[in-house]
């Protein structure tokens, strides 16, 4: 009996999808060890959205990335690195198209976003191993907390900004502490954040949309979305902005000046067109004009 081309070719396409993608099984239900990262998303084999646990061994077992990082502003000096890249990962646990972007959720509610062209352009990794070594034996953080930097972190073999808005740059996305990845799709994400009412087309609001979502997003939520750890959500960033452009001009720049216990580090690199531009975009939350 002859064999058509597409005959074969299915077969192969099947197996290629088993092989490129992890079985839900291989996914635990419950935490075993605070070293178990936990993920969501629309997993190969589930029918809806769940949160499972992978242990460090099975990230182990996944292809690995092993570089020299000198350019991590979270070693003091030149580091080794190995572990996956968060987009091998993201397409080795997830059903095919159900995500475009990871989020990294670290234990203090601090968050990193991933979107698909940062991951293309930039290939951010999970450290698995520092040196040598599994997250017990990491240097402590860079700063002056000297916290432990697990259970993971992540890392980039080497980070040269892709783009400039005004005075942001594109900055290297490289939290520590992280607890969760979370398998998303962007439209979703930063859909929370899209600007609102009639000015939302303007250049100024625009630019500061695109800030916002790398810098302020980290630390700052939109309801379920954006980060946990500054307690001020985008609402009250947004009254802010359009009662006192003044006061929120000087948060943003130095929040120490407005808040005494403010933790925010500052942007004193920003100049008063990324400030106006920042202004211009959270305005839109407050349901008036923006200045």
């Amino acid at each position: 009996m002859r064999l058509s081309w597409s005959s074969i070719l299915v077969p192969l396409s099947v197996l290629f999808f088993a092989l490129s993608t992890l079985p839900s099984s291989a996914l635990h239900q419950k935490r075993e060890s605070r070293s178990d990262l936990e993920v969501r998303g629309m997993f190969a084999g589930l029918s809806q959205e769940s949160t499972r646990y992978i242990t460090h061994n099975e990230l182990l077992s996944m292809a690995q990335v092993n570089f020299t990082v000198t350019d991590d502003s979270n070693f003091t000096g030149p580091t080794r690195i190995r572990g996956v890249k968060l987009e091998d990962l993201m397409h080795r646990l997830t059903a095919p198209s159900s995500a475009d972007m990871v989020v990294a959720i670290c234990e203090d509610g601090y968050r990193a976003n991933y979107p698909p062209d940062y991951l293309a352009t930039h290939e951010p990794v999970l450290v698995l191993e520092v040196n040598g070594k599994a997250p017990a034996g990491w240097p402590k953080d860079s700063q002056e907390h000297k916290f432990n930097m697990g259970p993971y972190m992540i890392s980039h073999e080497k980070f040269s900004p892709a783009y400039k808005i005004l005075s942001h740059f594109d900055e290297a996305q490289i939290p520590w502490g992280v607890v969760r990845l979370e398998f998303r799709e962007e439209k979703v994400v930063f859909g929370a954040i899209a600007p609102r009412g009639p000015h939302a087309p303007d250049r100024p609001v625009q630019d500061g949309y695109s800030i916002a979502e790398q810098n302020c997003f980290r630390c700052h939520n939109a309801g379920r979305e954006g980060g946990q750890k500054s307690g001020r959500s985008w609402e009250s960033l947004g009254t802010l902005a359009a009662s006192s452009p003044g006061a929120f001009k000087e948060y943003v720049r130095s929040p120490l000046s407005q808040n005494a216990e403010a933790k925010m580090p500052g942007n004193p690199q920003y100049d008063d067109a990324t400030l106006a531009a920042l202004t211009a975009y959270f305005a839109t939350f407050s349901g008036t004009a923006h200045p």
